[in-house]
């Protein structure tokens, strides 16, 4: 293969996870990505993007995708014939804690004079702990790392002083350095979200399937782009509240994409797939004037994928009226985690039900392909009780919405760690949390764990693991039902999902029981009995992946698109 400067990897949650018994439960209920969390950061791409503007040649490779969809992939065979002087290897969210640092370790045994360099929240976060272990030379640090990786790779390559590369940790002759994180740039103009170098780097290494940003991604492809970053809430467990972007990554006020670059973006986009674009963080944070020039830049650049919005507060009808005139069609993403509005309020929400429902209402009215609703099990001040209560709240939002199917309630357990960072991580105590894993280590060992509910960092004043594990289950059915009750579902798949739900509860039991064989061979074999039923309940466990899908087209249709773009050098 040829030489590259830098390669990305991606790990999977776990390494091996084909080979360990792991019970995964419903942790990645509401990601598009399985639980194995194969999807890789979008960093990813806007970082590989800006090297390959700067002519460095750069390729993604996603370990995870691979090993999903090919099970006797060698991915040792496959890093060894890598040849790369840098492998940045994310670890922005902690639960690939373990996977990221075997990765590492495999990069360092065949390529002992390349450089590993790590990144993301998790790892900024942990950073000094990170450069304890052997297998990591490297850190980079912050929200935003295009320009100091730019800056690392040149240092790399002329031989100047690492003390000049903004926002890197690393360590030298037993040594360890640690500049500060002073690259936080004050807005997101300097990106460029580049889907056509994706495409180009596909081609050139014949690899879509390292390529792609989660197992199913072929089938069913959502893109991204950001609007914002940092934030101006103090949610109690997110680790990219305010309080934490400020302590942790020197991120004083939230940074945004000007309006007419991000309906840009979407156009970009557009261009090489025809495939909804989810726009992460929520854009009204801008004002009302941004989210204008926004509206009035996607109508003019005749933008017709399907625009879907994440918001932390329920929209006005002012807000669906732009939608509804400025794009071919849009959706929605809002969690109040809780039906219970002091629940709400100590997680760091405040408005009531009556200002979510009013939402749904006009956001149907005026034509919103989807709204989807997420709760949470695991919350502050949130007991079983409660936990149910939220559930069962699905059936008088279903009914608030005259029984529409566009309307989707889901319901999933805070799993499976505490943000590093947040609120309830840094003070667990003061808001009622029991924190069970502090360290990277602590957490790293966490993860091959046989069942989720051991792997579970936290407990809280009003729930145990047990509870949080057993209760989830439990809402999954008060869901299940509302939507029975509510002719969206009917009896025959109503009675699977109960069914699906029971077994999965019951392998819960059984790995518990598993865990508890004193004999380590017996156990060994127990835990091969429960093996292949865990993997038929790997996926969707509470929640049909299937539901929480917007309406796309299959890749293949887009391929068309994509060539004509490349050819006219878009």
């Amino acid at each position: 293969m040829s030489k590259e400067d830098i390669i990305f990897l991606h790990a999977p949650s776990v390494y091996d996870f084909r080979k360990e018994f792991l019970f995964y439960g419903p942790v990645s209920d509401m990601v598009p990505s399985t639980p194995v969390f194969e999807m890789y950061p979008f960093g990813f791409t806007t970082m590989a993007a800006y090297l390959a503007k700067n002519g460095h040649k750069v390729r993604i490779i996603n370990l995870a995708s691979m090993m999903l969809n090919h099970r006797k992939l060698d991915v040792e065979k496959l890093i060894a014939k890598l040849d790369s002087k840098v492998f940045g290897i994310d670890l922005h969210w902690l639960p690939h804690a373990h996977g990221a640092l075997e990765i590492a370790k495999l990069v360092k045994k065949h390529h002992p004079d390349a450089k590993v360099l790590m990144g993301g929240f998790s790892a900024t976060y942990y950073h000094e702990e990170l450069l304890t272990y052997p297998q990591v030379d490297m850190v980079l640090k912050g929200d935003s790392t295009e320009i100091p990786l730019q800056q690392l790779m040149e240092a790399l390559n002329n031989g100047t002083p690492l003390e000049k590369v903004e926002n890197l940790s690393w360590k030298e002759n037993g040594q360890h350095h640690h500049n500060p994180i002073t690259f936080v740039p004050e807005d997101l103009d300097y990106q460029d979200v580049d889907y056509g170098w994706i495409v180009r780097s596909v081609i050139k290494h014949c690899d879509l399937e390292g390529h792609k940003p989660f197992k199913d991604w072929d089938r069913y492809h959502i893109t991204m782009v950001f609007s914002i970053k940092g934030c101006h809430l103090q949610c109690t467990v997110c680790g990219g509240s305010c309080p934490a972007m400020h302590k942790f990554l020197n991120r004083k006020k939230p940074a945004f994409r000007s309006p007419e670059k991000l309906a840009q973006d979407v156009h970009n986009i557009q261009r090489y797939i025809k495939a909804p674009t989810f726009i992460v963080g929520d854009p009204r944070r801008g004002g009302k004037q941004y989210m204008e020039r926004f509206f009035k830049e996607v109508k003019r650049l005749k933008v017709t994928n399907p625009l879907v919005f994440e918001f932390f507060t329920p929209p006005d009808e002012e807000f669906y009226k732009l939608a509804s005139t400025h794009t071919k069609g849009f959706s929605v993403e809002i969690s109040p985690d809780s039906h219970d509005p002091m629940v709400r309020e100590a997680l760091g929400r405040k408005y009531s039900n009556q200002e979510l429902e009013e939402s749904i209402r006009n956001a149907l009215k005026y034509g919103a392909e989807r709204f989807d609703v997420f709760f949470m099990i695991g919350l502050p001040q949130q007991t079983r009780e409660s936990a149910v209560k939220s559930a069962e709240y699905a059936k008088e939002l279903y009914l608030v919405a005259n029984k529409d199917p566009r309307l989707c309630v889901f319901i999933s357990p805070l799993a499976p760690f505490l943000d590093p960072g947040s609120m309830a991580f840094e003070d667990p105590e003061r808001y009622g949390y029991v924190s069970l894993a502090r360290t990277l280590e602590e957490h790293r060992v966490r993860l091959p764990s046989p069942s989720w509910k051991y792997v579970l960092s936290y407990e809280t004043k009003w729930m145990t693991r047990d509870d949080i594990a057993e209760v989830s289950y439990e809402a999954a059915d008060a869901i299940n039902k509302a939507r029975f009750d509510c002719g969206l579902i009917t009896r025959e798949e109503l009675d699977y999902r109960l069914q699906r739900s029971k077994e999965a509860a019951d392998m819960m039991k059984r790995v518990d029981k598993a865990v508890a064989i004193e004999d380590p061979e017996e156990r060994r074999k127990e835990f091969q009995e429960l093996q292949r039923r865990s993997e038929e309940l790997m996926e969707s466990t509470i929640t049909h992946k299937r539901e929480m899908e917007w309406a796309s087209k299959g890749l293949i249709r887009s391929i068309p698109r994509a060539l004509i773009s490349m050819i006219r050098g878009v």
